[in-house]
């Protein structure tokens, strides 16, 4: 929906000067995934110009280059950091966006589910058993994994972690050693959030930003 508001640029007077910054679209929750040299996090996109967007996330959002923005549609953009306000922070676009299509989450492929590509070893417990495996991604719904003992279609699994509740699942596809796993119980955006930033970057969780955000 696109917001009436316009933000006018103080001249140094502090009257308005007389361009006009690009009108701001309002997106209200927006889920995408911020990538940083720490690892991949969660982000709801608030508002988004030609000049820049605004993301809030569960916690502080890292600010280290490169950047980059990637949309539930697969659609990536290199971001800056500009200004941190905690849990909320802006970037400005380092190359030439289309506005409509972010607006409209165009892309070459169809939205589907957030996916964090997060590596991390568990034990996988079926029939009175627990094996090794390696977690290659995970969402909210699920998760793709890796390990050499063959699963059924449909089997149910429980996944054990030091950094994870216990989850219970079941096979929903299997290609060689990779299986999908899709989860009983589904994580709620904040808590795949926080579990994102405390596997890859624990002091996003204390309020400090990886990474020089110009603070306003």
């Amino acid at each position: 929906m696109k917001q009436g508001r316009i933000e006018v640029p103080q001249g140094a007077d502090g009257g308005p000067r007389e361009e006009r910054a690009a009108p701001r679209y309002t997106l209200l929750i927006r889920t995408a995934k911020l990538i940083a040299p720490e690892g991949e996090f969660v982000c709801v996109i608030r508002d988004v110009s030609e000049d820049g967007i605004s993301l809030r996330g569960f916690h502080s959002l890292p600010a280290n280059p490169p950047l980059f923005l990637e949309l539930q549609t697969g659609e990536r953009h290199a971001i800056e950091a500009v200004w941190d306000r905690g849990e909320e922070a802006g970037f400005r676009f380092a190359g030439a966006v289309d506005i409509e299509r972010v607006v409209a989450e165009a892309g070459r492929f169809p939205k589907r589910q957030l996916r964090l590509n997060i590596a991390f070893p568990v034990e996988l417990g079926f029939l009175g058993r627990r094996i090794p495996a390696e977690v290659s991604n995970i969402s909210q719904q699920g998760a793709r994994i890796e390990c050499d003992t063959l699963l059924a279609i449909a089997q149910p699994v429980r996944l054990f972690s030091d950094l994870l509740p216990e989850v219970r699942a079941r096979v929903r596809w299997r290609r060689e050693r990779e299986y999908g796993l899709v989860f009983d119980d589904t994580f709620s955006l904040s808590q795949l959030a926080r579990f994102a930033a405390g596997t890859q970057c624990p002091a996003l969780l204390e309020g400090s930003p990886a990474g020089a955000a110009l603070r306003r």
